[in-house]
């Protein structure tokens, strides 16, 4: 396959969100090879390693810990490769390394037993720093392991805000005010346009470089960085913008349901859905994965979300049905616009109790 074939740079806005980013397209073993290599080379030597969503949130909590710490090596993980980075921080981590698990949630803790309590067994200690919902299940297997589990409520606080409170030291002002702003969006308060700011910076930019900056400047980004951010976010409005104008509401056991498909910034458009009237928004993504976000009507997202390989919040939550066998079934996925993932979240909605 020729490069320019999945090189979307080139491509139209309208025909880039309806279809996966370049990444997508890369071979699993040639996308683990370099993982493990990147893993290899960030864990060599580092006493302290973080584990993170590379998310503001997650990334968050990495530059506290790196201020406590004075080191802190980076292990980008999102929820669906927990299993995996667990298993790379046990086999390239210095043996007595102090390990954090920040901003993630495990969605069955049978997948994670075995690699934890190898982790466990490696490290000196291990700590876990989260905000979720998380099952008991879930909290009665990573508790037993032997790990340092604090979840916070998710309606009250970010992974940031669990990290300055967990750890047993003096976080300078401006981290916690970073906590603070992080919490902003993370929670979907929408009371700091900082927040915003934060947000953008993590998603477009790499995990290190954000870090590194918001050490430096906090929740103030220079004015480079705001630069950055006012150039990306016109491409990133019209790509909301389409979501917004692919969307249709759906009644759903009771509630309005707004769906759409795209890559987009998820928080904005279920925000404009819920305008519109809707109680929950789903956005289904191209590369297969969804979003569901809730509101004061609505808010029991994780309860949807855990029905079809998922997790999440009341209020925010996500998924990746496992409904793709082979690209055939990818390709019906882009040229419907998700038709399969929709009904399938959709029919998750259906099966909820309604409460009195």
């Amino acid at each position: 396959m020729q490069d320019w074939v999945i090189d979307d740079e080139d491509l139209s806005l309208e025909r880039k969100s309806l279809i996966p980013g370049t990444g997508f397209f890369v071979p699993d073993d040639v996308a683990e090879e370099r993982k493990d290599e990147e893993i290899a080379e960030r864990a060599s030597g580092a006493d302290v390693l973080v584990l993170a969503d590379p998310d503001a949130d997650g990334l968050a909590c990495v530059a506290i810990i790196r201020e406590v710490f004075g080191e802190g090596a980076l292990l980008p993980t999102s929820p669906h490769e927990l299993e995996e980075s667990l298993e790379r921080a046990a086999e390239y981590g210095e043996p007595g390394a102090t390990v954090f698990v920040c901003d993630l949630a495990p969605d069955d803790p049978k997948y994670i037993e075995e690699p934890l309590a190898d982790l466990v067994e490696h490290a000196r200690t291990v700590s876990w720093f989260d905000h979720h919902q998380w099952t008991d299940e879930a909290t009665t297997a990573v508790d037993e392991s032997g790990v340092r589990l604090v979840v916070g409520d998710s309606e009250e606080e970010c992974t940031a805000d669990v990290a300055v409170r967990a750890l047993d030291a003096d976080v300078p002002d401006y981290l916690v005010e970073l906590a603070v702003v992080t919490r902003d969006h993370d929670l979907w308060l929408r009371e700091d346009e900082r927040s915003d700011d934060l947000a953008d910076y993590a998603y477009w930019t790499d995990p290190e470089e954000y870090v590194e900056v918001v050490q430096e400047h906090g929740v103030d980004l220079p004015e480079a960085v705001q630069e950055f951010l006012a150039e990306k976010r016109v491409e990133k409005e019209a790509l909301i913008e389409r979501a917004v104008a692919r969307a249709d509401m759906r009644e759903v056991n009771g509630w309005t349901v707004g769906v759409t498909y795209g890559r987009c910034s998820q928080n904005e458009v279920a925000e404009e859905l819920r305008v519109q009237g809707a109680d929950a928004a789903v956005i289904v993504k191209p590369a297969g994965s969804a979003s569901i976000r809730g509101s004061d009507t609505f808010e029991r997202a994780h309860e949807v979300a855990r029905q079809v390989s998922g997790g999440g919040h009341p209020r925010a939550a996500g998924c990746k049905p496992r409904i793709y066998e082979d690209m055939l079934d990818y390709a019906h996925h882009w040229t419907t616009q998700g038709a399969t993932a929709k009904q399938v979240i959709l029919n998750a909605f259906g099966t909820l109790e309604r409460e009195e």
